[in-house]
């Protein structure tokens, strides 16, 4: 048994240990008609800990209180975009492309409760494992797509609001809307992301088909025990989140932290993406608003503004993003 199957089983086992003691403090688990775990309602699942470790951290899996505190201080000044000049860019953002102010923002200003310095806890490392030969080919295929064709066609899903962000599967953290409801009925469970307005409907004790892909995927969900366990396949296209092709498998779980916290554990294989799975976990805690319509339409509308501009930069020599003419161009693609 190798370190990692190991790490899970370790994981796995403290969970199973803690929950019972967490639930016990707070009462009997709140059950639906028909004897399941009562997931129902409004989460969250912002916070300020990244998906990935910072390679400065290497190996440290967890923080100490006192330097919880002191990297949240850093990191809310970091990203705090009222104090980032556009001309020279900051936190991961070229210059002029400050499109918000901080008030649009609520990526959370704390990290998970057990301070874990990544959400994702396989591999070791907590950190994605980099693309595999087949996954680099794909994701430049793709860029040189979007470089070379510089019309509507080549726009991601992103830009035209279908598919991305926080919804997943998996549900990973992002800058803001890190919003859902859950709901569930006999046989179904739906959950409603707030962005990108994704409602996915995931049939209980049923078989996956193929008779219509979706953009999210097919799926299907079993109880084991007191735990929802939901598998998604058959995505319909073959670029997806982090460079997911469309053969790529996610199995998602939920299950009772106390009255007020949901534990979200997924882990994603991809052979045509990465040569071994990855897990993450992320706690969903109960919000007392509701999840409100995320109307995008900004980049349908700013579509002509979009190809207006690539015009210009052709029209003085210029890739059409604005780099030095070349064969290939560097485009914003990531999903």
């Amino acid at each position: 048994m190798n370190n990692r199957v190991l790490s899970k089983l370790s994981l796995a086992i403290i969970g199973l240990l803690a929950a019972p003691q967490l639930l016990a403090q707070s009462g009997e688990m709140p059950r639906t008609e028909y004897g399941h775990p009562d997931f129902q309602g409004t989460y969250t699942f912002r916070t300020l800990t990244p998906l990935n470790r910072p390679r400065e951290l290497a190996d440290k899996a967890t923080l100490t209180p006192e330097e919880a505190a002191e990297w949240e201080a850093f990191e809310n000044r970091r990203q705090n975009r009222d104090l980032i000049i556009d001309s020279v860019g900051g936190a991961g953002y070229p210059p002029g492309v400050i499109s918000y102010n901080e008030f649009w923002y609520e990526r959370g200003i704390e990290t998970i409760a057990d301070r874990r310095t990544s959400l994702v806890y396989d591999p070791p490392n907590g950190r994605v494992p980099e693309l595999n030969a087949i996954g680099k080919e794909r994701r430049a295929a793709y860029g040189q797509m979007v470089f070379e064709s510089a019309g509507p066609e080549g726009r991601t899903t992103v830009d035209r609001c279908l598919t991305g962000f926080v919804a997943g599967p998996p549900m990973i953290p992002g800058s803001y809307n890190n919003n859902m409801q859950l709901v569930q009925t006999k046989d179904t469970v739906m959950i409603l992301n707030e962005m990108v307005h994704t409602a996915r409907i995931i049939r209980m004790d049923s078989e996956h088909n193929t008779k219509q892909l979706k953009w999210e995927g097919d799926s299907v969900g079993y109880w084991d025990g007191d735990e929802l366990v939901i598998t998604t396949k058959h995505f319909y296209h073959d670029y997806n989140l982090r460079g997911m092709s469309d053969q790529a498998v996610i199995q998602e779980r939920f299950s009772w932290v106390d009255e007020n916290t949901l534990e979200y554990d997924f882990t994603v294989e991809d052979p045509q993406s990465w040569d071994v799975s990855w897990s993450g976990k992320v706690p969903m805690r109960r919000a007392a608003d509701p999840v409100y319509e995320y109307a995008c339409h900004e980049g349908n509308h700013g579509l002509q503004g979009i190809l207006a501009g690539w015009r210009r930069y052709e029209s003085m020599g210029l890739n059409g993003d604005g780099s030095p003419l070349s064969e290939t161009g560097t485009v914003a693609i990531e999903e």
